[in-house]
C-alpha cells in the first residue's frame, strides 16, 4: 500500500479506501495561535491539490489556500474534483467566489464538511468573468452586501470565515473607504482580513497587470492594523524573501507569499524555525521529491497525468545546479501519455549528478 511520506506529516496511513489514503493523526504539530504569520496566497489554475501537497511537505506552517471556487461549481459542478484534498495539507482554507449569501452559507457549510480549516472569500480578483458573476474585486463597492455574506456563512459554520480583499478598486482608492469597507464587513463577524496592498483596475488592466501594475501601498495594510488593532491583519502583494516577511511582521500579523513561492517553493524551508519556532529537520530537495513519489503513483493510478503534478515541482532547484536539467527533463518528458514516475527519478539523477544533492546548498533557505 501506498503511504504517506514520513516527512513532515503530522498522519500516519492507517488504511485506504477510495481516491485518498485515510490517516490519524499520530503526533500534534506545533501549531502557534497565529497560524497565518506565513501563508501562500490561492492562485487560480496553480494552488491545486498537487502544489498544495508539494508545499506542506517542505513547511509544516504557513497557510495554504485553494484556488478560488465559484459557488455555481460547488453547488453544480463536480464538487469532489473542486473540493478533494489531501489529509496532509492542513491547515489549509478554502477560497469560495460568489455574492449571494445563501449560496456561499451553503459553500461553507460543504467546504467545512470536506475539512477545511477556513473559508476565505475572495473580493480581490479583478478579471472580467468574475465581475459579470458579481464577485471578486468588484464588491469593494458594496460593503453591506459582503457583510450579509460573511453574516450568513458565519452562522452556517463554525470555521473562521475571512475575506481577502484589495486596498481600493479604481477611482475609490482612499484610505477612509477601504477603512469604511473593513468597518461595515468586520461588524458582521469578519475577524481576519487578508490585503493585498494594491488597488484593482476593474477597467483598462487584465488580472495580470492588475498584479504588477498598480502600485504597492503597504501603508495602508499596516494603518488598518493600527485603527482595528483587535483584527488579524494579513499582508499580501510584493513579497519576494523571508527577510520582507519579517518586515511586515513588524506591522501586521502575518504575510502571505504569491508568485515567489510558485516559481521558487523552496523559499518555504525556513518557514517554520523562523516564524514559527518549529526547528525540525529540514529536508533536502532531493528528499522531498522521494517523498513526492507515493503520492504520484497514488495520483497516477487515479488517472491524473503526471504533467499536471510535475508542473508545481518545476522550480523546486531554482537556482541550483542542474536547475536547467531538471526543468527540461520534466517539461520534455512529464508530457508522455504513459510518463510516470520514473521521468521524476530520471531527472533527480540529472540535478545529482550535477552535485547539488550531496552539498549544502540543498538546505539553504532563503533570507
Amino acid at each position: 500500500m501506498i503511504g504517506i511520506n514520513n516527512w513532515p506529516s503530522p498522519y500516519q496511513t492507517i488504511g485506504g479506501t477510495g481516491d485518498f489514503l485515510k490517516t490519524a493523526r499520530v503526533e500534534k504539530p506545533i501549531y502557534i495561535p497565529m497560524t497565518r504569520r506565513v501563508a501562500v496566497a490561492p492562485r487560480l489554475d496553480w494552488t491545486d491539490r498537487h502544489c498544495r501537497y508539494l508545499l506542506r511537505l517542505i513547511s509544516r506552517h504557513a497557510r495554504l489556500y485553494t484556488e478560488m471556487v465559484t459557488t455555481g461549481a460547488i453547488l453544480q459542478g463536480d464538487r469532489d474534483r473542486h473540493l478533494s484534498f489531501h489529509d496532509s495539507e492542513h491547515p489549509v482554507a478554502l477560497q469560495l467566489g460568489g455574492s449571494e449569501p445563501r449560496a456561499l452559507a451553503e459553500c461553507a457549510r460543504i467546504g467545512t464538511d470536506y475539512g477545511y480549516d477556513e473559508i476565505n472569500l475572495n473580493v480581490g480578483c479583478p478579471s472580467d468573468r468574475v465581475q459579470s458573476g458579481r464577485f471578486g474585486a468588484c464588491l469593494m463597492a458594496e460593503p453591506a452586501l459582503v457583510g450579509d455574506c460573511i453574516a450568513a456563512m458565519r452562522a452556517a459554520v463554525g470555521i473562521p470565515v475571512t475575506v481577502k480583499t484589495r486596498i481600493g478598486i479604481d477611482d475609490m482608492d482612499s484610505y477612509e473607504e477601504l477603512q469604511r469597507f473593513v468597518e461595515t464587513v468586520s461588524a458582521n463577524g469578519c475577524e481576519v482580513f487578508v490585503i493585498h496592498a494594491r488597488k484593482a483596475y476593474l477597467q483598462g488592466l487584465n488580472p495580470k497587470e492588475n498584479r504588477t501594475i498598480p502600485p504597492l501601498n503597504y501603508e495602508y495594510a499596516w494603518r488598518l492594523k493600527r485603527d482595528f488593532p483587535l483584527l488579524e491583519i494579513i499582508v499580501n502583494g510584493g513579497i519576494t524573501s523571508l527577510d520582507e516577511v519579517a518586515e511586515q511582521l513588524q506591522h501586521a500579523d502575518g504575510a502571505m507569499l504569491g508568485r515567489a513561492a510558485y516559481h521558487d517553493p523552496w523559499l518555504l524551508a525556513d518557514v517554520d524555525g523562523r516564524f514559527f519556532s518549529d526547528h525540525h529537520a529540514i529536508p533536502t530537495r532531493g528528499e522531498v521529491v522521494r517523498q513526492m513519489l507515493p503520492y504520484i503513483e497514488m495520483e497516477l493510478k487515479r488517472g491524473t497525468q503526471l504533467k499536471h503534478i510535475t508542473r508545481h515541482m518545476l522550480g523546486l532547484f531554482q537556482g541550483q545546479p542542474g536547475a536547467r536539467q531538471w526543468r527540461r527533463h520534466l517539461s520534455e518528458q512529464a508530457y508522455r501519455s504513459a510518463a510516470g514516475t520514473d521521468v521524476v527519478l530520471a531527472a533527480l539523477h540529472k540535478v545529482e549528478s550535477a552535485g547539488n544533492i550531496n552539498n549544502g546548498n540543498c538546505h539553504a533557505g532563503h533570507g
